[in-house]
């Protein structure tokens, strides 16, 4: 765009066919949308989606189930189960993560506190977390954290109710899922969402040299009209 001076600004019908000079193919594309599919666990969208474009998946679709599944378990508090179906699925994923395997039993912490059960979460702390906490400063911070929730009587009170949150849950998941998605040479987020949020921002920093038609909806990729 240097041809521009910078308060130039550029019609719609020109930035038009400058995007036409930008080729992406469509198996780019495919592989883009696949990426997607198969990291967020849309099965059964994999699968149709390689039927009608033939976009492999470089992963056994079977294994979106089995990460679904340990997601799912996550989400509803049995971190038991989810633990069980990881080891099931892979062992070596929490035996050479020591901050997550620490994790997800803070999480179990958690649910024992949510649940009421103070002298199971005393006994779980004082077995599981405390000699991982005394190996790792940032360990014990969490779990003092996590502790402290003890001395209040109800979830409005504390200040660190935020761990009691669905969105504990669903933050000790992904970060699973991430490692799973690692442990299977895939990417731990899909790049479509990536490659959105980088288009935004060189939208908003082109904005600094030339006036431009901006895109209006990312849905259809409609342009402002200049």
């Amino acid at each position: 765009m240097s041809k521009y001076d910078k308060d130039a600004c550029v019609r719609t019908d020109e930035w038009e066919k400058y995007l036409d000079t930008s080729q992406v193919s469509k198996c780019d594309l495919n592989k883009l949308v696949m990426n997607y599919l198969v990291i967020e666990g849309y099965k059964e969208a994999a699968e149709k989606f390689k039927q009608e474009s033939g976009t492999a998946p470089n992963v056994d679709v079977n294994s979106i189930d089995d990460r679904m599944a340990i997601r799912a378990a996550l989400q509803r508090g049995d971190v038991v189960n989810a633990i069980e179906r990881v080891n099931d699925l892979n062992p070596e994923i929490l035996d050479t993560n020591a901050e997550l395997f620490f994790h997800l039993q803070q999480q179990r912490l958690i649910e024992f506190i949510k649940e009421g059960k103070i002298q199971e979460a005393l006994d779980f702390a004082q077995e599981e977390l405390a000699p991982r906490a005394e190996e790792n400063p940032r360990f014990l911070e969490e779990l003092e954290k996590t502790m402290a929730l003890l001395a209040f009587d109800t979830k409005a009170d504390t200040p660190l109710r935020s761990l009691l949150d669905n969105s504990q849950r669903q933050k000790t998941a992904s970060e699973l899922n991430a490692a799973i998605l690692t442990s299977q040479c895939q990417d731990k987020d899909p790049k479509l969402p990536i490659l959105l949020k980088t288009l935004l921002y060189c939208q908003a920093k082109l904005d600094d040299e030339v006036d431009f038609p901006h895109i209006k909806d990312i849905a259809t990729a409609e342009l402002e009209e200049l």
